[in-house]
């Protein structure tokens, strides 16, 4: 079996290598732009699924609520820029106050979600906490909905066209550019807080062992609280870019959205930080030259293909590890 999924592998990359070659020798501005915007694409995936991958690594259990989160990010955004708008404010400082307000109202809900969808199942079966995330996912859908409008609200771009990058602009926008350099530095940033702060030394331990880091004196509740808080401010910055690019919003934005960070987080290891960044660009990429070169109306039906094929073939996903059980 081992030796048939290699062959397939090889097989379809060697396919895959083969038409990305030809169209690059066909029209290499085009395979440039596609690129660039799968990379845009990937950009977001990656500040969504950053939530996913970490509340999995440290509690086993997927935030089936968190897409819901992203969009409630956006939507504070879109009120505070809109209330400040109507008052005159400097455009600077509405994009500031939006996005510090996309970010905390997050952070809010994130912790909320846990204490309510989570928290009180910590020792019941992972079924019994799936089913409450779910719930709880389309209790914010809705509630939004009835709390807002289910038609699509447009959403005014909080990042302006720098003049610095006009040449460049029939590439790549100032508000892609703008995607892609604050995924790295937010990427950036995390690394830098669980690798050297003390909350994040406290969550790599509770990941590896939450008996053992409850004995030594970490308050795992709080961690996995930090957890939820974390990834919730993640998905908040995520959800007020894409809006930016987008133009637009609404109450469901964040199902499909959701799907498919939690798809890119599979692809490249759940459980792993670079493996859902990786997995997200990797997504990213490849839907934006799907759609590009094939068809755009299959871009979701080629999502959720990627997502069967690698449970068939690498479960783990690219940077997963395989658990050892003992017997």
């Amino acid at each position: 079996m081992r030796w048939i999924n290699i062959a397939l592998g090889v097989a379809v990359t060697g396919i895959i290598c083969f038409f990305a070659v030809r169209e690059l020798l066909i029209d290499p501005m085009y395979f440039f732009e596609l690129f660039l915007g799968g990379l845009t694409r990937g950009s977001i995936y990656a500040l969504i699924a950053l939530g996913y991958t970490m509340v999995y690594g440290i509690i086993q259990l997927i935030n089936f609520a968190h897409g819901e989160i992203y969009m409630i990010g956006a939507m504070t955004a879109l009120i505070i820029a809109s209330v400040l708008g109507m008052w005159g404010w400097n455009t600077a400082v509405i994009a500031i106050l939006a996005f510090v307000f996309a970010i905390v109202y997050s952070c809010a809900y994130g912790f909320t979600v846990e204490k309510i969808a989570y928290k009180p199942l910590r020792n019941a079966p992972r079924l019994s906490a799936l089913i409450s995330a779910i719930g709880m996912s389309l209790f914010l859908q809705n509630y939004v909905m009835l709390a807002q409008t289910p038609e699509y609200l447009p959403f005014r771009s909080l990042i302006p066209n720098f003049p610095f990058w006009e040449p460049y602009a029939h590439i790549i926008t100032s508000v892609e550019l703008s995607i892609i350099v604050t995924t790295v530095i937010v990427m950036i940033l995390l690394g830098l807080l669980i690798k050297f702060t003390r909350i994040g030394k406290a969550m790599r331990a509770t990941a590896q062992d939450k008996v053992m880091s409850a004995l030594l004196g970490i308050n795992v509740n709080n961690v996995i609280s930090a957890t939820f808080v974390v990834g919730s401010a993640t998905a908040a910055i995520g959800g007020v870019l894409i809006a930016c690019h987008v133009g637009q919003i609404n109450f469901f934005i964040g199902f499909l959205a959701g799907l498919k960070a939690f798809i890119a987080a599979v692809l490249g290891g759940i459980g792993s930080i670079p493996g859902a960044v990786l997995g997200s660009l990797v997504l990213g990429i490849s839907e934006s030259y799907f759609t590009g070169y094939f068809y755009s109306e299959y871009e979701d039906v080629f999502a959720f293909t990627i997502l069967v094929i690698i449970l068939i073939f690498r479960p783990s996903g690219i940077l997963g590890k395989h658990d050892t059980q003992k017997v």
